[in-house]
This record gives structure tokens, C-alpha cells and sequence, in this order.
């Protein structure tokens, strides 16, 4: 198949969605099909580049009405078996042109479009839109020939919404994958890693992956960081990854927050960053850690690339209970669940990992099978499978 990637992001610029469309692309190029990409401008001038043996073309300078005319050329040109949208409102400048997108590209193109919803939570985007953000997603969805969605939570909310009376037919649940491979750099051996960055071998080193969003819950770890310290257990935190990403402009105040945080409450020596970094950094950080603490205010949910990430590298993950009850979270054998919100408990969940390696061990074990059901090979097969499916072809083919 001849495959059109819209996304508002993609490498070098930070951010999950720009990364999965990265990851995904690739998988597919794996499997014989040809992927051509269409993100924003970086710096002036319009930019085609063969990377990987993708075609990406940067060439939208912003996400509202003026990019129509370019972008239904684009398709025109490329001339895709399908489109498909990689939606996350903060990747195109918030703005709602790309709502209507499908609609409008319906009556120029006949290439099918499918959108992939990355996310669908309502408090944290266009928390202030109320009835008009929820026409502008369902406008998308209704006239997009395929819907994608990451997670049972959000393929529940929008079939309701639609009222499909068939949901299968258009939408399909595919989670994302690890948008980091567990390949540290070569060479790498975790215990004298963590002597290089000034950790010694007593240190309980608690790794939160992925950037300070207020969705993430990193007062409540900072608070749990701090009841452990008083305590003499010798709990760091150490951040992974860049803070606040290139998309959403709201990372930013709160990454300013977090570090006020963190000086007022005297944390600054047991609190590390590395900063953004290079994947295979990130691995080796990701590795050395003795426990990984994502405590989501939202619930644990498999739209998470961080958890995805944690869960690849077989880590000891603490995280929140999940708003929709889900089968694959097994709490006490793939991670620990704990209340949002609620840095008691989460310190009692540390505290605990602290004392018992062997539960850190069972732990990161359940988490890799878990990771296994979430190879790109999957993902990408799923996907060109259900690409067919609406284009009329066998599953097979």
C-alpha cells in the first residue's frame, strides 16, 4: 500500500506523537509498504528529505485553514492508497482546522482517511471549549472512513458518542508501542553508569520518564520523594528526558512549577535530570533505575508511550489505578497500582520496593511479557491490516 502520514510533529522535534508516527512509519516501510509523511515547517523554507528510507515533506507553516489547499495538493501528489492523522490537538497548535479536515478533504480526494486519536481526555485539553471541543473531535471522527483508537477508555467513549451501532467495522483499537528500544549505548554496564552519575550502590533510584505535564502527578512523587528521605531510606529521583517538549506551550509553566517545588521542599540535591537526550541515553537511564514511578492524576492507560517505555525495559513500575478497569494491568504481578493523587500511599508503594528486591525482580518480569504484546511488529501489521479492511481488500493481501 501506498500510505499518507499527516502529524503535526516528527523528530527532531520532542514529542510522543512525532516519535510513535516515526516508529510506526518505519515498521510499516518493514512490511513493504511506501510511507510518505507530512508534518511542519522547521526554520524557513519548505523541506522534502529521504530519512530511513522515508519521504518526509515539511511543509505546513500552521495548522489552520491557509494549510487546506497545501495539504489536499500534497495528497494529490502523493496520490495514497489511504491518509492517515495523527491527532493530538497541542501537535497542531491547538487550533480546530484539523477537526474538519476530513470533511473537507472528502469532496476534493477519494483516498479513504483514517485518524488515529492519541488522546481523548477532557480536562487537559481545551479544558475551557466544553460542547465545541467535543463537536470539533466528533467532527473528525464521523467523517474520517477509520477511526484508531489506543486504548479500550477512548474506543468506549467514542463509539458512545458516535452511536455506532457497529463500531468494529470503522473504529479499532491498536495501543502504541515503546518509542524506546531497550539498546543502551554499547558498552554499557548499569552499575558503573550509576557510579558516573554519581549514584552509589545503596542509592534506591526511582526513574519517571516523559515530560512534566500536569496530567503526570509529579507533586504527588515529589511528595513521596520527600516522606522517603525523612524517613533515611536514600530514595533520588532522577527525570528522564527532555521537560516540557516542543508542542504544548503549558509544559513550560509547569516545569516552572515543579522546579519551585522542588527548592522550596530542599530536594534539589536527591532530584537529577538528564535532560533530552539521545534514545539509547535514555535506555541506559531507563535501566539503571531500581523502580519507575509514573503516577498519572488521570489513571494508567495504555495511550501512554512512558508507560510502554518502562514496561519494555522490564522496570518496577508504581502507578495509578486506571479510570476503566482493564485485564492487562495486574497489580502485584505486571506493577503496582496506588490512588492518583495520594503520596502516602505511593511512599508506602516505594517504601516497599525498597525493602524487597525480589519483588522489584517479579515485578519487571511481568512487566516484559506485558511489553510483548506491543511490538511495532504487531502495531504496524494491525494497522495495514485494518487500512485494507476499509479499502475492501482480504486481510490477507
Amino acid at each position: 500500500m501506498r500510505i499518507a502520514m499527516i502529524s503535526g510533529e516528527y523528530p527532531p522535534l520532542e514529542g510522543g506523537v512525532g516519535d510513535f508516527t516515526r516508529a510506526l512509519s518505519l515498521e510499516l516501510l518493514r512490511q513493504g509498504h511506501a510511507v510518505q509523511i507530512l508534518t511542519g515547517k522547521q526554520g524557513d523554507g519548505v523541506t522534502v528529505t529521504e530519512e530511513e528510507g522515508l519521504t518526509i515533506h515539511r511543509c505546513i507553516s500552521h495548522w489552520d485553514l491557509r494549510a487546506y489547499p497545501r495539504i489536499s495538493r500534497w495528497i494529490a501528489d502523493v496520490h495514497p492508497d489511504v491518509v492517515n492523522i495523527q491527532y493530538q490537538p497541542a501537535i497542531y497548535e491547538m487550533k480546530g482546522a484539523i477537526h474538519l479536515l476530513p470533511r473537507w478533504q472528502g469532496q476534493r480526494n477519494p483516498q479513504p482517511i483514517v485518524t488515529t486519536f492519541h488522546d481523548l481526555r477532557v480536562p487537559y485539553l481545551f479544558p475551557k471549549a466544553g460542547r465545541l471541543r467535543e463537536w470539533a473531535v466528533l467532527q473528525l471522527a464521523t467523517y474520517s472512513q477509520g477511526v484508531i483508537l489506543t486504548n479500550d477508555e477512548d474506543y468506549t467513549m467514542l463509539t458512545q458518542k458516535l452511536h455506532a451501532d457497529q463500531p468494529g467495522i470503522k473504529l479499532r483499537v491498536i495501543p502504541i508501542g515503546s518509542n524506546i528500544a531497550p539498546a543502551p549505548p554499547a558498552g554499557y554496564e548499569r552499575a558503573s553508569w550509576r557510579l558516573q552519575q554519581q549514584f552509589s550502590p545503596q542509592d534506591f533510584l526511582i526513574g519517571f520518564f516523559g515530560f512534566l505535564n500536569r496530567s503526570k502527578g509529579v507533586e504527588t512523587l515529589l511528595d513521596a520523594l520527600a516522606q522517603l528521605r525523612q524517613e533515611g531510606i536514600p530514595a533520588h529521583l532522577l527525570l528522564i528526558g527532555g521537560q516540557t517538549g516542543s508542542s504544548d506551550p503549558t509544559n513550560r509553566a509547569y516545569a516552572a512549577e515543579i522546579g519551585a517545588r522542588i527548592a522550596a521542599a530542599n530536594l534539589g540535591r536527591f532530584v537529577h535530570r538528564t535532560g533530552f537526550t539521545t534514545p539509547d541515553e535514555i535506555s541506559a537511564a531507563l535501566l539503571a533505575c531500581d523502580a519507575c514511578a509514573l503516577p498519572y492524576r488521570d489513571g494508567v492507560s495504555l495511550r501512554r508511550g512512558t508507560l510502554h517505555a518502562a514496561l519494555a525495559h522490564g522496570q518496577a513500575i508504581i502507578t495509578t489505578t486506571p479510570q476503566t478497569p482493564a485485564e492487562r494491568f495486574r497489580d502485584g504481578e505486571n506493577l503496582l497500582l496506588v490512588a492518583a493523587d495520594a503520596p502516602a500511599e505511593l511512599a508506602e508503594a516505594l517504601r516497599n520496593l525498597w525493602r524487597a528486591p525480589e519483588l522489584r525482580a517479579h515485578l519487571g518480569q511481568g512487566a516484559k511479557q506485558l511489553a510483548a504484546e506491543f511490538s511495532w511488529n504487531r502495531i504496524a501489521a494491525h494497522t495495514a491490516g485494518f487500512f485494507r479492511q476499509l479499502l475492501g481488500h482480504s486481510d490477507r493481501a
